[in-house]
């Protein structure tokens, strides 16, 4: 308890650290709320107070409208607000519950009626908003539905074939090839390429700088809401061709909320593979073969809260994956005759590396084991300095190990390599939101992006150069086999 208090301290005071150095960027993961007062004559009302409350942090902003009645309030965390709108000689407008989706600008016309002050009339629920105030043509897709839409895998990345303009992404594409316990790395969308598709978290690229793929995948649980823009995007974009992925991460509000789960899937709840036949012919006869094991549990937990009401909020995550998978294996090998005739004493030794023949003379039915370990957690702190000035951090750490037995084409058990992080993934953003009297926004974002890789290399191949090393081949009179990759 006591480490993870001095880890909360040390993230807030790094970001209140880099606060102070800020130089001006733009910002691209909050939402704008603006508009224009009027009359009941359609004339505009300059000078009338506008306040808009967030209704989870309770984070409070007020400005005053122009002389053509208009107010605008940048970077805003997307949110449900309450705006408040009062002018000496008019009612008091009151609109509930007003929804920011992240990346937006909300732009309407507020009509005040006249009368006292004191009066007030309040509007408890609105036409959905149409984004009329940027040619941006996108689509949002809320938190309810992040969260409880099921997906096989629960990845991140599956989300995006919700949005208008997005495909199924082939199988086989450069970058669409899923990971196995990963997913897809990428989406197809209004007619782009997958390695065209610019992915951020809060603002921050989330994008490999080689290949130009997404570098993890979020936890479904950590992320709030995100927004796709197809085409036409905002030039403060740019870096990539097509679509551009906002991603919003959740935090903490002025009421404590955590969860835990597990979700399974198993072997026992799954039909076969059309390889994984239910009996082998074998010279004695059919023999029963066991279904190829899939054992996959994500489990994990969050918990978020205040650390000082209305002032200080934070939300840690965990999540776990262990997928055990059974491949399975229908391919030759050397019958017990062929076998026989090999005489050559390194031949030999490598013969023990071959299963004998299990499914008539020459065939061999089994399966290979394929393993997924992934660990990812994550922090969010955000601290309102003033009603002008929020100080925001956030830190994901990802470790994941996973064993490909079949990528090279082989067709054998005990083969293939293990692909580990080598190191956990790491991702930190620090950034302040400056908001001023003159309508405009000062912000300032640090963040890293660093992953690394390691790959036990097969058996037969060498580690620093790659070539394979020229093993005997196996003779026999039918069957041609090489030991390597």
């Amino acid at each position: 308890m006591k480490r993870s208090r001095n880890l909360l301290l040390a993230l807030l005071f790094v970001t209140l650290l880099l606060a102070f150095t800020s130089q001006p960027l733009q910002a691209q993961s909050e939402g704008t709320i603006q508009g224009t007062v009027l009359d009941a004559q359609s004339a505009a009302v300059a000078g009338a107070k506008v306040t808009v409350r967030n209704l989870a942090t309770g984070l409070e902003r007020s400005a005053v409208t122009d002389t053509s009645g208009i107010f605008s309030f940048p970077a805003l965390p997307a949110g449900n607000y309450k705006i408040e709108i009062r002018k000496d000689g008019f009612q008091t407008l009151i609109i509930g519950s007003f929804t920011l989706d992240v990346a937006t600008t909300a732009a309407k016309n507020y009509t005040l009626q006249v009368g006292q002050v004191a009066e007030t009339m309040e509007i408890t629920a609105e036409a959905p908003m149409i984004e009329a105030a940027t040619m941006t043509v996108g689509h949002s897709i809320d938190r309810k539905t992040v969260q409880e839409i099921p997906l096989n895998g629960r990845h991140f990345v599956d989300l995006g074939l919700l949005i208008p303009g997005s495909v199924t992404p082939p199988q086989n594409g450069f970058l669409t090839a899923p990971l196995r316990g990963q997913g897809s790395f990428a989406i197809n969308t209004a007619g782009n390429r997958e390695d065209t598709v610019n992915f951020m978290v809060n603002g921050i690229n989330l994008n490999d700088m080689v290949q130009n793929q997404i570098t993890f995948q979020p936890s479904i649980n950590t992320v709030s809401e995100f927004r796709v823009d197809n085409s036409t995007y905002s030039a403060e974009y740019g870096r990539n061709s097509g679509a551009i992925v906002n991603i919003a991460t959740r935090s903490g509000t002025n009421s404590y909320h955590g969860e835990l789960f597990e979700f399974l899937r198993n072997h026992d709840f799954d039909a076969r593979n059309f390889f994984n036949t239910r009996f082998l012919q074998t010279l004695a006869g059919p023999v029963p073969n066991p279904q190829a094991t899939f054992k996959r549990n994500q489990f994990g937990a969050n918990f978020g809260g205040p650390i000082v009401k209305g002032k200080t909020f934070f939300f840690a995550s965990y999540e776990g994956t262990r997928q055990r998978q059974g491949i399975p294996l229908n391919t030759t090998v050397l019958s017990d005759a062929q076998r026989a005739l090999v005489t050559d004493p390194n031949s030999v030794k490598l013969l023990q590396l071959i299963p004998r023949a299990n499914n008539g003379a020459s065939g061999f039915v089994g399966s290979a084991t394929a393993p997924v370990n992934i660990d990812q957690g994550t922090m969010d702190i955000s601290h309102n300095l003033t009603s002008n000035v929020r100080l925001h951090g956030y830190y994901v750490m990802q470790h994941d190990l996973r064993q490909e037995p079949v990528l090279q084409g082989n067709t054998l058990p005990g083969f293939g390599d293990t692909r580990d992080s080598a190191g956990p993934f790491h991702l930190r953003h620090c950034g302040r939101h400056k908001w001023g009297e003159r309508i405009a926004a000062n912000f300032y974002r640090d963040h890293g992006n660093q992953l690394r890789r390691a790959r036990r290399l097969p058996v037969g191949t060498r580690r620093h150069d790659r070539r394979p090393l020229r093993y005997p081949q196996l003779p026999a009179r039918k069957a041609l086999i090489q030991i390597w990759g």
